[in-house]
């Protein structure tokens, strides 16, 4: 069952992927003329562009944010087996849930996408044209690195079986509320990287790669999770120090 689940979920990703990589060459094969662009205008902006936006971002979060859970699931997994519970329903509503902090996200990230088309901080192709925007959005990842509430999110995201044992709640219902909190916890851990996308580009494949990578390894790798922090935070700053300097 387990690797049922793992299955299942690594073909959401993959899909969620695979959508990103298509939209990345379509933009990047086709006319500017023949493809849809984010309206430039505030006002310009219909219900069918904020969709098309949000349903961007969604998948985004999914693929970005999904393979840094696998450990979490697979705990969440083993301990409803062992307990004789229905394994995969309950794993099924704690992946939903943990999604569903993701996709109220998304709706955050349209709306400042937005805002950004207005101030004309982005291109039709959602490239970055402000360095002083981009400086600005390291330097917030890079001091939230710092804070507390980073350092504590991320020791809850990295101690799968820490969770489960303080934050256990029985049934469906509590599969999904501890799925909720499972998700408002790596929502807390990583939020301010999610809004690194802006500075590099939306649609910057490579941004995605590396900034799933740095999750994962944030949330994987055997140290102090206050000194993960402190080092990735540093990083942030002297890039952010990099793209400003030019500017003046």
């Amino acid at each position: 069952m387990g690797r049922f689940i793992v299955a299942n979920v690594l073909a959401v990703i993959f899909a969620a992927w695979g959508y990103l990589f298509y939209q990345h060459e379509q933009m990047a094969s086709q006319p500017m003329s023949g493809m849809w662009m984010p309206p430039a205008t505030l006002s310009a902006w219909n219900l069918v562009d904020f969709a098309l936006v949000y349903f961007m971002w969604a998948v985004m979060m999914a693929a970005m944010m999904l393979p840094s859970a696998i450990p979490m699931i697979l705990a969440f997994g083993r301990v409803c087996r062992q307990q004789n519970k229905p394994s995969y329903q309950l794993t099924g509503l704690f992946i939903l849930a943990y999604l569903v902090i993701w996709l109220l996200f998304s709706c955050a990230l349209t709306l400042l996408q937005w805002q950004m088309h207005g101030l004309a901080w982005l291109s039709p192709m959602m490239d970055n044209q402000n360095p002083v925007l981009a400086a600005g959005i390291l330097f917030l990842a890079g001091f939230y690195q710092f804070t507390p509430i980073k350092n504590a999110c991320l020791t809850y995201c990295k101690t799968p079986v820490g969770f489960l044992l303080t934050e256990w709640q029985e049934g469906a219902a509590g599969a999904f509320k501890m799925g909720l909190k499972h998700g408002a916890y790596c929502l807390g851990c990583c939020w301010a990287q999610m809004l690194i996308m802006f500075a590099v580009g939306v649609m910057n494949l490579l941004g995605m790669a590396l900034l799933t990578l740095l999750v994962i390894s944030e949330k994987s790798m055997p140290l102090q999770s206050k000194f993960i922090c402190k080092a990735v935070g540093v990083a942030f700053l002297v890039w952010g120090v990099f793209l400003i300097y030019p500017a003046f």
